[in-house]
């Protein structure tokens, strides 16, 4: 079995066919914010299948959303014919691209190396390895491993002049703050510009795409080659994606969405795209559906007519979930979405799906002896006091399990416990909380 039927996402995307050719598609969804010559580049992509990259430094154990944008972008470029190149960074991620604020903590390399492997199977789930465009994995350390530290400054190093690589925006923005840059950040864009050579060399790469972020990082590599050996390659860059609101887009409470699943569990992956502003709605489908404009725009009037319907949302999350974790997974998450309200069996949740689901509602432990309706009300802070609580189960307020308990001394039997240790608690139609019964 190919990597890419394990994802069978693959197999029904396609471009948009109203557009005269991708270039035109990649602009009106947004994904061009900088580029090396527009009009070559829109001939180069229009013409006979050429080879692209794009680099994935192994900085964590797995990509996240703006990752995300760059996979879906080369997966267009590869429908649109090209041939894909994914270089996963085991020697750039054992440095690192200069960050914004501070030096990062250098990971060890046999962290680094694993983590390789899971970007390896993380980019290989989005790009298709079938046919005459195939997806290819490559190591920058497979080059840049063996070269001694006099070959890379004698072969490499030559080319680059200092007062440029400063003026890249990253690197003068580090040197103004009180951190500074050391000298292995600041060697990065000589690294990352060694990549597009090589890749020159030995695959015929004509095109690096990125984040606009990167893009001193990307002309690196464009100004080396046209050096070295006087050929004219290309790069653009994608744009940063924000909230509406000016917030950065891809964080929760701070952290970041991972595509893992072990790290960003399919239900809060669901609930982040599901939580999407309608001002973001339609950019959101643009960058990360493959949907034709037709149908978007369908989704915009809809959007702007009912937005209290939310149906864009939910279709959203839905194309976006499915994309990262498959269809079933999805399903399992919009029928623990229903369960958790009443309008599924929660008995039917795998416990892993069930406490990823309610990972964001209060929680409390409680002794098996603590399982009167009236004080799971209380110990949940459903209730403010055992009358409160009283009061609700009298009126018809309290649930347990999606159950409705209208006696207030009612004591729940311990056989009804989800997975024989959970239980959820509901006052009203919208006021959750979980219980876990401790052993």
């Amino acid at each position: 079995m190919s990597l890419s039927e394990l994802n069978p996402a693959i197999a029904g995307q396609q471009n948009d066919p109203s557009f005269p050719n991708i270039w035109q598609e990649l602009k009106w969804r947004g994904l061009v914010h900088v580029s090396t010559d527009e009009a070559e580049l829109e001939q180069m992509l229009a013409g006979e299948p050429i080879t692209y990259y794009c680099g994935f430094d192994p900085t964590a154990a797995s990509l996240h959303l703006g990752n995300l944008v760059q996979l879906l972008n080369m997966r267009r470029l590869q429908l649109a014919g090209h041939r894909p190149l994914g270089l996963v960074g085991g020697s750039t991620g054992l440095i690192g691209d200069p960050r914004q604020t501070a030096e990062r903590v250098l990971n060890t390399k046999e962290t680094v190396n694993e983590w390789v492997g899971r970007l390896q199977r993380q980019v290989s789930w989005f790009l298709s390895t079938d046919g005459s465009n195939a997806m290819q994995i490559v190591n920058n350390l497979d080059w840049t491993a063996p070269m001694s530290a006099i070959d890379f400054l004698r072969e490499i190093g030559k080319h680059y002049r200092v007062g440029t690589m400063v003026k890249k925006d990253i690197v003068a923005s580090r040197l103004n703050s009180d951190e500074g840059i050391s000298y292995t950040e600041f060697s990065y864009q000589i690294l990352q510009g060694m990549d597009y050579l090589e890749l020159y060399r030995e695959y015929g790469c004509r095109l690096q795409t990125g984040g606009s972020d990167q893009w001193g990082n990307l002309t690196s590599g464009t100004d080396l080659i046209r050096k070295v050996e006087g050929a004219t390659v290309h790069a653009y860059g994608t744009p940063l994606i924000t909230n509406s609101d000016g917030s950065k887009f891809g964080k929760s409470e701070g952290n970041a969405i991972w595509l893992d699943a072990e790290m960003c569990s399919p239900y809060a992956f669901y609930q982040f795209w599901l939580n999407t502003a309608d001002a973001d709605v339609v950019g959101r489908f643009k960058v990360f559906t493959f949907r034709t404009r037709e149908e978007i725009e369908a989704i915009e009037a809809e959007v702007a007519e009912r937005p209290f319907a939310r149906a864009g949302q939910r279709q959203l999350a839905y194309d976006v979930t499915s994309l990262v974790h498959g269809v079933e997974a999805t399903e399992k998450v919009i029928a623990a979405s229903a369960a958790l309200f009443g309008q599924g069996a929660l008995e039917e949740l795998d416990e892993e799906l069930l406490v990823a689901a309610t990972a964001e509602l209060p929680s409390v432990k409680v002794s098996p002896d603590s399982l009167s309706v009236v004080d799971l009300l209380v110990a949940t802070g459903l209730a403010e006091s055992k009358s409160a609580a009283r009061r609700t189960a009298n009126e018809g307020g309290a649930y347990v399990n999606n159950t409705k308990v209208a006696d207030a001394e009612a004591v729940i039997d311990p056989a009804a416990l989800l997975h024989g240790r959970y239980l959820l608690v509901r006052r009203g139609k919208k006021n959750l909380a979980m219980v876990e019964v401790a052993a």
